[in-house]
Protein backbone atom coordinates (compact mmCIF):
# COMPACT_ATOMS: atom_id res chain seq x y z
CA UNK A 1 0.00 0.00 0.00
CA UNK A 2 1.06 3.59 -0.56
CA UNK A 3 0.75 6.88 1.23
CA UNK A 4 -3.05 7.16 1.18
CA UNK A 5 -3.41 3.66 2.54
CA UNK A 6 -1.05 4.48 5.42
CA UNK A 7 -2.88 7.74 6.01
CA UNK A 8 -6.30 6.07 6.06
CA UNK A 9 -4.93 3.37 8.34
CA UNK A 10 -3.57 5.95 10.84
CA UNK A 11 -6.84 7.85 10.86
CA UNK A 12 -8.73 4.61 11.38
CA UNK A 13 -6.47 3.64 14.27
CA UNK A 14 -6.91 7.08 15.85
CA UNK A 15 -10.71 6.77 15.57
CA UNK A 16 -10.54 3.40 17.30
CA UNK A 17 -8.53 4.83 20.17
CA UNK A 18 -10.86 7.80 20.53
CA UNK A 19 -13.92 5.54 20.60
CA UNK A 20 -12.32 3.53 23.45
CA UNK A 21 -12.14 0.17 21.69
CA UNK A 22 -9.24 -0.83 23.94
CA UNK A 23 -11.34 -0.15 27.05
CA UNK A 24 -14.14 -2.27 25.61
CA UNK A 25 -11.76 -5.25 25.77
CA UNK A 26 -11.53 -5.02 29.53
CA UNK A 27 -9.17 -3.52 32.15
CA UNK A 28 -6.63 -6.35 32.05
CA UNK A 29 -3.59 -6.14 29.80
CA UNK A 30 -0.88 -8.42 28.55
CA UNK A 31 2.74 -7.82 29.62
CA UNK A 32 3.21 -5.94 26.33
CA UNK A 33 0.46 -3.51 27.28
CA UNK A 34 -2.20 -4.92 24.86
CA UNK A 35 -5.76 -5.11 26.13
CA UNK A 36 -7.03 -8.61 26.88
CA UNK A 37 -10.56 -9.16 25.47
CA UNK A 38 -13.29 -10.88 27.37
CA UNK A 39 -14.02 -14.52 26.58
CA UNK A 40 -16.24 -15.09 23.57
CA UNK A 41 -15.73 -11.59 22.27
CA UNK A 42 -15.02 -10.95 18.57
CA UNK A 43 -11.42 -9.78 18.20
CA UNK A 44 -10.05 -8.22 15.01
CA UNK A 45 -7.18 -10.20 13.53
CA UNK A 46 -3.60 -8.92 13.58
CA UNK A 47 -3.77 -8.45 9.83
CA UNK A 48 -6.85 -6.26 10.21
CA UNK A 49 -5.66 -4.13 13.14
CA UNK A 50 -1.87 -3.75 12.86
CA UNK A 51 -0.56 -4.69 9.43
CA UNK A 52 -3.33 -2.89 7.52
CA UNK A 53 -4.03 -0.22 10.14
CA UNK A 54 -7.52 -1.61 10.84
CA UNK A 55 -8.95 -0.94 7.28
CA UNK A 56 -11.91 -2.85 5.96
CA UNK A 57 -11.65 -4.23 2.39
CA UNK A 58 -13.88 -1.39 1.15
CA UNK A 59 -11.68 1.26 2.82
CA UNK A 60 -8.55 -0.38 1.48
CA UNK A 61 -9.90 -0.30 -2.09
CA UNK A 62 -10.94 3.35 -1.70
CA UNK A 63 -7.49 4.29 -0.46
CA UNK A 64 -5.78 2.53 -3.37
CA UNK A 65 -8.12 4.22 -5.87
CA UNK A 66 -7.45 7.64 -4.33
CA UNK A 67 -3.72 7.04 -4.53
CA UNK A 68 -3.85 6.03 -8.22
CA UNK A 69 -6.05 9.04 -9.04
CA UNK A 70 -3.59 11.35 -7.31
CA UNK A 71 -0.62 10.20 -9.35
CA UNK A 72 -2.64 10.14 -12.58
CA UNK A 73 -3.22 13.87 -12.06
CA UNK A 74 0.56 14.34 -11.56
CA UNK A 75 2.18 12.86 -14.73
CA UNK A 76 5.35 14.81 -13.90
CA UNK A 77 6.09 12.37 -11.08
CA UNK A 78 7.85 9.35 -12.55
CA UNK A 79 7.16 5.88 -11.23
CA UNK A 80 10.62 5.67 -9.65
CA UNK A 81 9.91 8.91 -7.73
CA UNK A 82 6.61 7.79 -6.30
CA UNK A 83 8.16 6.25 -3.21
CA UNK A 84 10.10 9.42 -2.43
CA UNK A 85 6.95 11.49 -2.98
CA UNK A 86 5.00 9.23 -0.66
CA UNK A 87 7.63 9.69 2.04
CA UNK A 88 7.57 13.47 1.58
CA UNK A 89 3.78 13.64 1.82
CA UNK A 90 3.77 11.39 4.85
CA UNK A 91 6.35 13.59 6.62
CA UNK A 92 4.28 16.69 5.88
CA UNK A 93 1.22 14.99 7.28
CA UNK A 94 3.18 13.98 10.41
CA UNK A 95 4.38 17.54 10.94
CA UNK A 96 0.85 18.86 10.59
CA UNK A 97 -0.38 16.31 13.11
CA UNK A 98 2.32 17.22 15.65
CA UNK A 99 1.61 20.93 15.25
CA UNK A 100 -2.09 20.29 15.81
CA UNK A 101 -1.43 18.25 18.95
CA UNK A 102 0.87 20.93 20.38
CA UNK A 103 -1.79 23.56 19.75
CA UNK A 104 -4.40 21.42 21.48
CA UNK A 105 -2.12 20.89 24.50
CA UNK A 106 -1.42 24.62 24.74
CA UNK A 107 -5.17 25.31 24.82
CA UNK A 108 -5.87 22.60 27.40
CA UNK A 109 -3.02 23.55 29.78
CA UNK A 110 -4.59 26.69 31.34
CA UNK A 111 -7.96 24.98 31.64
CA UNK A 112 -6.49 21.97 33.47
CA UNK A 113 -4.46 24.09 35.87
CA UNK A 114 -6.07 24.96 39.19
CA UNK A 115 -4.14 28.23 39.54
CA UNK A 116 -4.28 31.20 37.15
CA UNK A 117 -1.54 31.58 34.56
CA UNK A 118 0.07 34.38 36.58
CA UNK A 119 0.37 32.10 39.62
CA UNK A 120 1.83 29.29 37.53
CA UNK A 121 4.43 31.68 36.18
CA UNK A 122 5.30 32.76 39.71
CA UNK A 123 5.67 29.14 40.88
CA UNK A 124 7.94 28.35 37.95
CA UNK A 125 10.08 31.35 38.74
CA UNK A 126 10.40 30.28 42.37
CA UNK A 127 11.42 26.74 41.41
CA UNK A 128 14.08 27.87 39.00
CA UNK A 129 15.44 30.53 41.32
CA UNK A 130 16.82 28.16 43.98
CA UNK A 131 20.41 29.04 43.02
CA UNK A 132 21.01 32.80 43.12
CA UNK A 133 23.11 34.12 40.30
CA UNK A 134 26.80 34.65 40.85
CA UNK A 135 27.90 37.97 42.29
CA UNK A 136 24.38 38.71 43.55
CA UNK A 137 24.80 37.80 47.19
CA UNK A 138 24.63 41.43 48.31
CA UNK A 139 21.96 43.30 46.36
CA UNK A 140 20.69 46.58 47.79
CA UNK A 141 17.73 44.96 49.55
CA UNK A 142 19.92 42.38 51.27
CA UNK A 143 22.46 45.03 52.21
CA UNK A 144 19.74 47.16 53.75
CA UNK A 145 18.40 44.12 55.56
CA UNK A 146 21.81 43.29 57.00
CA UNK A 147 22.39 46.94 57.89
CA UNK A 148 19.21 46.77 59.96
CA UNK A 149 20.40 43.61 61.67
CA UNK A 150 23.85 45.09 62.25
CA UNK A 151 22.37 48.22 63.78
CA UNK A 152 20.07 46.11 65.95
CA UNK A 153 22.90 43.73 66.85
CA UNK A 154 25.09 46.59 68.02
CA UNK A 155 22.40 47.97 70.31
CA UNK A 156 24.21 46.91 73.50
CA UNK A 157 27.53 48.32 72.34
CA UNK A 158 25.84 51.51 71.14
CA UNK A 159 24.11 51.90 74.52
CA UNK A 160 27.47 51.45 76.24
CA UNK A 161 29.18 54.01 74.01
CA UNK A 162 26.83 56.43 72.29
CA UNK A 163 24.36 57.02 75.14
CA UNK A 164 27.04 57.75 77.82
CA UNK A 165 28.92 60.06 75.45
CA UNK A 166 25.66 61.85 74.65
CA UNK A 167 24.92 62.28 78.37
CA UNK A 168 28.48 63.45 78.91
CA UNK A 169 28.08 66.15 76.29
CA UNK A 170 24.93 67.37 78.01
CA UNK A 171 26.69 67.75 81.35
CA UNK A 172 29.77 69.59 80.07
CA UNK A 173 29.85 73.14 78.79
CA UNK A 174 33.06 72.74 76.78
CA UNK A 175 35.51 70.07 75.67
CA UNK A 176 38.36 70.17 78.16
CA UNK A 177 40.67 67.77 79.98
CA UNK A 178 37.98 66.82 82.50
CA UNK A 179 35.70 65.94 79.61
CA UNK A 180 38.41 63.77 78.03
CA UNK A 181 38.97 61.89 81.29
CA UNK A 182 35.29 61.01 81.48
CA UNK A 183 35.34 59.98 77.83
CA UNK A 184 38.30 57.70 78.51
CA UNK A 185 36.31 55.70 81.04
CA UNK A 186 33.41 55.30 78.59
CA UNK A 187 35.67 54.03 75.77
CA UNK A 188 37.43 51.53 78.03
CA UNK A 189 34.10 50.21 79.35
CA UNK A 190 33.04 49.55 75.73
CA UNK A 191 36.23 47.45 75.33
CA UNK A 192 37.84 49.80 72.86
CA UNK A 193 41.07 48.95 74.69
CA UNK A 194 43.63 51.05 76.55
CA UNK A 195 45.99 51.53 73.63
CA UNK A 196 43.22 52.46 71.17
CA UNK A 197 41.59 54.74 73.74
CA UNK A 198 44.83 56.64 74.30
CA UNK A 199 45.22 57.19 70.56
CA UNK A 200 41.65 58.45 70.25
CA UNK A 201 42.16 60.94 73.08
CA UNK A 202 45.49 62.09 71.63
CA UNK A 203 43.82 62.83 68.30
CA UNK A 204 41.00 64.71 70.04
CA UNK A 205 43.56 66.80 71.93
CA UNK A 206 45.34 67.58 68.66
CA UNK A 207 42.07 68.76 67.12
CA UNK A 208 41.33 70.93 70.14
CA UNK A 209 44.81 72.45 69.98
CA UNK A 210 44.68 73.37 66.28
CA UNK A 211 41.15 74.71 66.53
CA UNK A 212 39.30 71.97 64.61
CA UNK A 213 37.33 70.93 67.71
CA UNK A 214 35.83 73.95 69.46
CA UNK A 215 32.24 73.02 70.27
CA UNK A 216 31.06 69.95 72.17
CA UNK A 217 28.59 69.23 69.37
CA UNK A 218 31.56 68.40 67.17
CA UNK A 219 32.74 65.56 69.43
CA UNK A 220 30.48 62.85 67.97
CA UNK A 221 31.57 63.60 64.41
CA UNK A 222 35.24 63.66 65.46
CA UNK A 223 34.91 60.30 67.23
CA UNK A 224 33.31 58.73 64.16
CA UNK A 225 36.09 59.98 61.89
CA UNK A 226 38.89 58.86 64.23
CA UNK A 227 37.43 55.37 64.79
CA UNK A 228 36.79 54.83 61.09
CA UNK A 229 40.37 55.81 60.26
CA UNK A 230 41.74 53.54 63.00
CA UNK A 231 39.85 50.51 61.72
CA UNK A 232 40.94 51.22 58.16
CA UNK A 233 39.55 49.97 54.88
CA UNK A 234 37.70 46.67 54.53
CA UNK A 235 39.82 43.78 53.26
CA UNK A 236 37.92 41.02 51.44
CA UNK A 237 39.18 37.46 51.21
CA UNK A 238 41.94 36.95 48.66
CA UNK A 239 40.84 33.98 46.58
CA UNK A 240 42.93 34.42 43.45
CA UNK A 241 43.73 30.79 42.60
CA UNK A 242 41.71 27.66 41.87
CA UNK A 243 41.49 26.30 44.40
CA UNK A 244 42.23 28.86 47.08
CA UNK A 245 42.63 27.71 50.68
CA UNK A 246 40.85 29.13 53.72
CA UNK A 247 42.21 27.76 57.01
CA UNK A 248 39.83 28.41 59.93
CA UNK A 249 41.16 28.40 63.50
CA UNK A 250 39.77 29.38 66.89
CA UNK A 251 39.00 28.04 70.35
CA UNK A 252 36.07 25.72 70.89
CA UNK A 253 32.88 27.66 71.58
CA UNK A 254 33.84 30.76 69.59
CA UNK A 255 31.50 29.78 66.75
CA UNK A 256 34.06 28.27 64.38
CA UNK A 257 31.73 25.60 62.95
CA UNK A 258 28.83 28.01 62.37
CA UNK A 259 31.20 30.54 60.79
CA UNK A 260 32.41 27.93 58.29
CA UNK A 261 28.80 27.15 57.35
CA UNK A 262 27.89 30.82 56.92
CA UNK A 263 31.01 31.69 54.92
CA UNK A 264 30.54 28.58 52.75
CA UNK A 265 27.04 29.68 51.83
CA UNK A 266 28.19 33.22 51.01
CA UNK A 267 30.89 31.84 48.71
CA UNK A 268 28.47 29.40 47.05
CA UNK A 269 25.97 32.18 46.39
CA UNK A 270 28.81 34.19 44.87
CA UNK A 271 29.23 31.43 42.29
CA UNK A 272 32.10 29.61 44.01
CA UNK A 273 32.34 25.84 44.24
CA UNK A 274 33.32 25.04 47.84
CA UNK A 275 34.76 21.92 49.49
CA UNK A 276 35.10 21.73 53.29
CA UNK A 277 37.65 19.58 55.10
CA UNK A 278 36.50 18.35 58.53
CA UNK A 279 39.98 18.37 60.07
CA UNK A 280 38.80 19.01 63.64
CA UNK A 281 38.92 15.30 64.40
CA UNK A 282 39.59 15.53 68.15
CA UNK A 283 36.47 17.19 69.52
CA UNK A 284 33.50 14.89 70.03
CA UNK A 285 30.69 15.48 67.51
CA UNK A 286 32.65 18.25 65.75
CA UNK A 287 32.44 16.42 62.41
CA UNK A 288 28.71 15.78 62.71
CA UNK A 289 28.03 19.41 63.60
CA UNK A 290 30.05 20.60 60.63
CA UNK A 291 28.19 18.17 58.37
CA UNK A 292 24.87 19.78 59.37
CA UNK A 293 26.12 23.27 58.52
CA UNK A 294 27.64 22.12 55.22
CA UNK A 295 24.30 20.59 54.27
CA UNK A 296 22.56 23.88 55.08
CA UNK A 297 25.11 25.77 53.01
CA UNK A 298 24.83 23.30 50.11
CA UNK A 299 28.55 22.47 49.94
CA UNK A 300 30.51 19.22 49.93
CA UNK A 301 32.36 18.03 53.04
CA UNK A 302 35.29 15.58 53.23
CA UNK A 303 35.59 13.63 56.48
CA UNK A 304 37.26 10.72 58.20
CA UNK A 305 36.59 9.00 61.50
CA UNK A 306 36.93 10.82 64.80
CA UNK A 307 40.53 10.78 65.99
CA UNK A 308 42.00 10.59 62.48
CA UNK A 309 45.08 12.56 61.52
CA UNK A 310 43.91 16.09 60.53
CA UNK A 311 46.63 16.32 57.87
CA UNK A 312 45.29 13.11 56.28
CA UNK A 313 41.82 14.66 56.08
CA UNK A 314 43.33 17.74 54.42
CA UNK A 315 45.16 15.52 51.93
CA UNK A 316 41.90 13.78 50.97
CA UNK A 317 40.05 17.10 50.76
CA UNK A 318 42.68 18.54 48.41
CA UNK A 319 42.25 15.52 46.13
CA UNK A 320 38.47 16.05 46.11
CA UNK A 321 38.86 19.79 45.49
CA UNK A 322 41.08 19.09 42.49
CA UNK A 323 38.70 16.46 41.13
CA UNK A 324 35.66 18.76 41.52
CA UNK A 325 37.56 21.80 40.17
CA UNK A 326 36.58 23.59 43.38
CA UNK A 327 37.23 27.31 43.75
CA UNK A 328 37.72 27.29 47.52
CA UNK A 329 38.87 24.67 50.03
CA UNK A 330 37.87 25.53 53.60
CA UNK A 331 39.72 23.64 56.34
CA UNK A 332 38.32 23.32 59.85
CA UNK A 333 40.95 22.79 62.56
CA UNK A 334 40.96 21.79 66.21
CA UNK A 335 40.71 24.66 68.69
CA UNK A 336 43.31 23.63 71.26
CA UNK A 337 44.86 26.84 72.48
CA UNK A 338 45.55 25.38 75.92
CA UNK A 339 48.44 23.41 74.42
CA UNK A 340 50.01 25.82 71.96
CA UNK A 341 52.81 23.42 71.08
CA UNK A 342 50.38 20.75 69.84
CA UNK A 343 48.44 23.39 67.92
CA UNK A 344 51.57 24.69 66.24
CA UNK A 345 52.69 21.17 65.31
CA UNK A 346 49.28 20.34 63.87
CA UNK A 347 49.09 23.54 61.81
CA UNK A 348 52.66 23.07 60.59
CA UNK A 349 51.80 19.55 59.40
CA UNK A 350 48.71 20.84 57.57
CA UNK A 351 50.82 23.62 56.02
CA UNK A 352 53.29 21.06 54.64
CA UNK A 353 50.49 19.05 53.02
CA UNK A 354 49.04 22.20 51.41
CA UNK A 355 52.46 23.37 50.20
CA UNK A 356 53.17 19.97 48.64
CA UNK A 357 49.74 19.33 47.07
CA UNK A 358 48.73 22.92 46.18
CA UNK A 359 51.94 24.86 45.55
CA UNK A 360 51.29 28.54 44.91
CA UNK A 361 47.65 28.42 46.07
CA UNK A 362 46.21 31.63 47.54
CA UNK A 363 45.79 31.14 51.28
CA UNK A 364 43.91 32.85 54.09
CA UNK A 365 44.06 31.97 57.79
CA UNK A 366 40.88 33.17 59.49
CA UNK A 367 40.67 33.39 63.28
CA UNK A 368 37.17 33.10 64.75
CA UNK A 369 36.58 35.10 67.95
CA UNK A 370 33.64 35.48 70.32
CA UNK A 371 32.87 39.18 70.81
CA UNK A 372 31.21 38.51 74.18
CA UNK A 373 34.62 37.66 75.70
CA UNK A 374 35.82 41.24 75.24
CA UNK A 375 39.53 41.77 75.87
CA UNK A 376 39.97 38.02 76.31
CA UNK A 377 39.31 37.73 72.56
CA UNK A 378 42.21 40.12 71.96
CA UNK A 379 44.42 37.86 74.13
CA UNK A 380 43.32 34.83 72.09
CA UNK A 381 44.19 36.64 68.87
CA UNK A 382 47.61 37.46 70.24
CA UNK A 383 48.25 33.82 71.25
CA UNK A 384 47.01 32.38 67.96
CA UNK A 385 49.09 34.85 65.98
CA UNK A 386 52.17 33.23 67.53
CA UNK A 387 51.07 29.81 66.25
CA UNK A 388 49.88 30.86 62.78
CA UNK A 389 50.05 33.75 60.34
CA UNK A 390 46.53 35.15 60.76
CA UNK A 391 45.28 37.14 57.77
CA UNK A 392 41.81 38.00 59.05
CA UNK A 393 39.30 37.71 61.87
CA UNK A 394 35.66 36.69 62.06
CA UNK A 395 33.97 38.30 65.05
CA UNK A 396 30.85 36.44 66.17
CA UNK A 397 28.00 37.26 68.55
CA UNK A 398 28.19 41.04 68.24
CA UNK A 399 24.45 41.07 68.92
CA UNK A 400 24.93 39.63 72.41
CA UNK A 401 27.50 41.97 73.88
CA UNK A 402 28.28 45.59 74.80
CA UNK A 403 31.94 44.95 73.96
CA UNK A 404 31.88 45.51 70.21
CA UNK A 405 34.68 48.03 70.62
CA UNK A 406 37.22 45.21 70.56
CA UNK A 407 37.22 45.52 66.75
CA UNK A 408 39.11 48.79 67.20
CA UNK A 409 41.35 47.21 69.82
CA UNK A 410 42.24 44.23 67.63
CA UNK A 411 43.14 46.43 64.70
CA UNK A 412 45.18 48.80 66.86
CA UNK A 413 47.11 46.22 68.90
CA UNK A 414 47.55 43.39 66.36
CA UNK A 415 46.96 45.10 63.00
CA UNK A 416 44.77 42.16 61.92
CA UNK A 417 41.77 43.14 59.78
CA UNK A 418 38.26 41.99 60.69
CA UNK A 419 36.84 40.35 57.57
CA UNK A 420 33.45 39.04 58.78
CA UNK A 421 31.03 39.93 61.55
CA UNK A 422 28.15 37.84 62.84
CA UNK A 423 25.00 39.37 64.37
CA UNK A 424 22.83 36.28 64.81
CA UNK A 425 22.56 32.51 64.73
CA UNK A 426 20.93 32.11 61.30
CA UNK A 427 23.01 31.08 58.30
CA UNK A 428 22.47 34.50 56.69
CA UNK A 429 23.44 36.49 59.81
CA UNK A 430 27.03 37.03 58.72
CA UNK A 431 28.37 39.73 56.45
CA UNK A 432 31.67 41.02 55.14
CA UNK A 433 32.89 43.67 57.55
CA UNK A 434 32.43 47.27 56.47
CA UNK A 435 34.25 49.74 58.81
CA UNK A 436 32.06 52.69 57.84
CA UNK A 437 28.82 50.77 58.41
CA UNK A 438 30.14 49.49 61.73
CA UNK A 439 31.02 52.92 63.11
CA UNK A 440 27.82 54.39 61.67
CA UNK A 441 25.80 51.74 63.49
CA UNK A 442 27.56 52.64 66.74
CA UNK A 443 26.63 56.31 66.55
CA UNK A 444 23.14 56.26 65.04
CA UNK A 445 20.06 55.87 67.21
Amino acid sequence: MGFFNKLFGKNKKKEQEEEGIAEAYGAEQTPDGDAVPDAGEDVPSVADTEEEGGLTPEEEAAAEAAENAFFEERPDIANEDRVAEEVRLEMEQEEMREAREQAEQAQEAPASADAPAEEVAEETTEETAEEPAAEQIQPEEEKRSFWGRLKSGLTKTRNALFAPVDNLLKSFVKVDEDFLEELEEILISADVGMSATEEILDQLRARIKDGRLKEKEQVMGALREIMTDMIGESEPLKLDTTPSVLLVIGVNGAGKTTSIGKISKRLRLAGKKVVVAAADTFRAAAIDQLAVWCERAGVEMVRQNEGSDPAAVVFDAIAVAKKRSADVLIIDTAGRLQNKKNLMNELAKIDRVIDRELPGAARETLLVLDATTGQNAVSQAREFSQAAHITGITLNKLDGTAKGGIIISIKKELNIPVKFVGVGEKIDDMQAFDPQDFVKALFEE
